[in-house]
């Protein structure tokens, strides 16, 4: 049976939920609480967490329980991501976290209309399903994963939509790391309004 998802907010297809340190972008190094949400149909073929695709293999869990789980946690931040968390109306969510004293981010590639109250939107642009006009001028951070050469021009057309505070990373896709982190480098040397991130928490093996 299909999940039937309140459009208010209050159930939402939980896939994951865990405590770590946040592992790239801006944020890198502080303590967060992630909430990974089920249902994505982006399609990056090197997604690392396929198995988030599809929401109904994820459980309808009550949003308030999701809130008071996070609560319990010294770091008073939590990343919304997915999947894509778009796809679902996160107004509800993020009130109860900020209610709470809790700081909200996300993680999104901007493809679905913005909801939720945020404290920080890093928006990561797909190839595979381009994001919406209307949220690029609202990303805190623009973070391009770098998969080949051609990414450098993508990333570059949407630097010129953010808004001129927005911080810009440029990301190696990781199973191309070796081979993409120098060009990366020479690239950020040469154009030093960005910023290299890493995904430091795999270095780390920490989720």
């Amino acid at each position: 049976m299909a999940h039937q998802i309140p459009e208010d907010g209050t159930l939402l297809p939980l896939m994951e939920e865990f405590y770590t340190i946040q592992g790239e972008g801006f944020n890198t190094g502080k303590a967060a609480y992630f909430i990974r949400l089920g249902g994505c149909d982006v399609g990056c073929h090197w997604c690392d967490v396929k198995e988030s695709w599809d929401a109904e293999l994820h459980p309808l869990t009550p949003t308030d329980a999701i809130v008071e789980k996070a609560a319990g946690f010294p770091g008073k931040a939590v990343v919304i991501t997915g999947g894509e968390p778009l796809i679902y109306n996160l107004d509800y969510l993020t009130t109860a976290l900020q209610q709470k004293g809790i700081l909200t981010f996300i993680e999104t590639s901007g493809a679905y209309p913005l909801s939720g109250n945020w404290d920080w939107i890093c928006l990561s642009p797909k190839k595979f399903k381009a994001p919406r006009p209307d949220i690029t001028p609202f990303a805190n951070e623009l973070k391009v994963i770098v998969f080949n050469k051609s990414d450098f021009d993508w990333a570059e057309k949407y630097a010129e939509t953010v808004s001129p505070n927005c911080k810009l990373y440029l990301q190696p896709e990781w199973s191309k790391s070796k081979e993409i982190t120098p060009l990366i480098i020479d690239y950020v040397m040469a154009n030093p309004k960005w910023e290299i991130s890493l995904q430091t928490h795999k270095f780390l093996n920490i989720p």
